[in-house]
Parts: C-alpha cells; sequence; structure tokens
C-alpha cells in the first residue's frame, strides 16, 4: 500500500482580507502558517506533500515554503487553472478565482494516482492531533466494495471566531461512526447568551447548534460536479468521522491573523500537544 500524500490547496487568492495569506509570515518567529502544518506533518509520518497553487505563484511559494519542506518531505506542485477540467465542462464564463476543493483536488490526480491523500487547506490551523489522527487513518484503510474515505470533525465551538462568523459543515455519525451526512450552515455565531447560532439560508431556517457537535470547514464551490461521481455518494463511499482533536483556527480575516502573529511560542506549542 503507498504511503498516505497530504495534499495542501493553496490556489486561493486571500481576498477575504487582502494579500497572498498564505505566504505571509505570522509566527513569532517569522514562520508562516504552513510551517506548523507541514511540521505536524512530517511528525505524524507523511514524507510527500503535493501543493494545489496557481502557476504565477510558483516562484514565490517555493522561496516561502518549498525549499523549507524539501528538509524532510518530497514536494510536488500541482497547478489549478480553470482549463483543467473534465472533459465536457468549462468554467463560468468571467470566473476569475479557483473553483473550489473538488476542482483542486482534480488537478492534483495525476499527482496522487494510487496514494490515498490528505487534503487541507493552506489558511487553516489544525493542531498534531488531526495530523495524527488521519495518518493512522489511511495508513490502514482498506477500499472494499466501497471506498474508505474519513473526515476530522472539531467541536464546532472550537472552530469559531471572534471578527464575525463562520459557515462550518455540520457533521451527524451513525452509531457506528461513519458519517451520515453534512449540512451546511452559514453566519455561525456565538450571541451574548452563550448559544451558538446560525442564521437563515435560503429556504433553511435560522437556528442553534448544540455544544460538541462535529463540523468541518465548508464552502460554497465545495460539491462535485456529477461528471466527477456519477453516483450518488453514499452508493460508492462509506466515510467515518474521526473525532477528538483539539481546536481549528482560520485565518479567515485579518483581525484572526493578527490575533494568531501575536501568539508566544508557548501558546502556539500548546497546540500542537
Amino acid at each position: 500500500m503507498a504511503n498516505p500524500v497530504l495534499v495542501i490547496m493553496a490556489a486561493g487568492m486571500g481576498s477575504r482580507y487582502g494579500g497572498l495569506k498564505q505566504i505571509d509570515p505570522i509566527g513569532p518567529n517569522g514562520q508562516i502558517l504552513l510551517d506548523y502544518s507541514i511540521y505536524d506533518a512530517h511528525r505524524a509520518g507523511f514524507d510527500r506533500v503535493v501543493f494545489i497553487i496557481r502557476p504565477e505563484l510558483h516562484e514565490a511559494f517555493e522561496d516561502a515554503i518549498g525549499k523549507k519542506a524539501r528538509r524532510f518531505m518530497q514536494v510536488d506542485y500541482a497547478y489549478q487553472t480553470l482549463d483543467n477540467l473534465p472533459d465536457g465542462l468549462t468554467a463560468p464564463e468571467g470566473r476569475e478565482k479557483p473553483l473550489g476543493t473538488a476542482h483542486a483536488v482534480w488537478c492534483a490526480k495525476e499527482l496522487t494516482a494510487g496514494c490515498p491523500i490528505a487534503v487541507i487547506n493552506a489558511d487553516d490551523f489544525y493542531g498534531a492531533d488531526a495530523f495524527r489522527k488521519m495518518y493512522d487513518y489511511l495508513a490502514s484503510a482498506q477500499d472494499d466494495d466501497k471506498f474508505r474515505y474519513c473526515m476530522v470533525g472539531y467541536q464546532v465551538e472550537n472552530t469559531l471566531t471572534e471578527n464575525g462568523t463562520v459557515s462550518r459543515g455540520v457533521c451527524t455519525a451513525d452509531e457506528n461512526g461513519l458519517l451520515a451526512h453534512i449540512i451546511e450552515r452559514t453566519a455561525i455565531h456565538r450571541d451574548a447568551d452563550g448559544v451558538i447560532r446560525y442564521d437563515a439560508d435560503g429556504d433553511a431556517p435560522a437556528g442553534e447548534i448544540a455544544p460538541g457537535t462535529p463540523a468541518e470547514l465548508a464552502e460554497k464551490d465545495r460539491s462535485l460536479p456529477k461528471k466527477l461521481v456519477g453516483t450518488r455518494q453514499d452508493q460508492i463511499v462509506k466515510s467515518r468521522s474521526l473525532p477528538g482533536v483539539r481546536r481549528m483556527v482560520s485565518e479567515s480575516s485579518s483581525e484572526d491573523r493578527r490575533k494568531f502573529a501575536g501568539s508566544s511560542p508557548e501558546e502556539v506549542l500548546a497546540s500542537h500537544t
């Protein structure tokens, strides 16, 4: 069985707070966010990483991240471009931003063929426990009549920000620990009374989320196109939810980024245990 490969989606333009947040220094000693993820992944057992970037970012990305990662991991690059699509599909007219998670993974398919992969965002801080759980699962899981996938879930209260609202995929597992479904909730926030709530979205009414509910990072463009799937997910995939990780920090705003940059080394290391 091939070793698990870490796939890092880094083609986003950083439009939420300006600049290329993937390569901005934020740590107490000039570290960038990906330094933490790559370090934690290496300690967990990953020995190869594939960065998904835009071609024009290659030089800056290699200087800021790739050269350091090459000291202890094999590094490869996949390029996410709007002309790299399954046959018969075209990007929406006028689209300039990358198409999202499913398209990013599609663009890396040749580099990861035959390997179990763990996919993460470049601009989120996951913590060491998440990489340990993911690696241990991928290193031992075997496909049978269905593909065996997994998802690391975080208690929703550990994914909130003090600077606005977040969108999350609220997860439900069945009695066997398999992922039953994910429902995207938008504008999640903690109100003054301490209750975690989400706003109405289209036909979906507003509501509350109980503390301890597992969640994943959600984004509007993550749905797999029918061309890629071809059948219902529950007919071809069994996904296991891996609970127990501590906290996820999302660098989704300039305020969150400045707060992370102001962390002491002790505070950063405390999240890695």
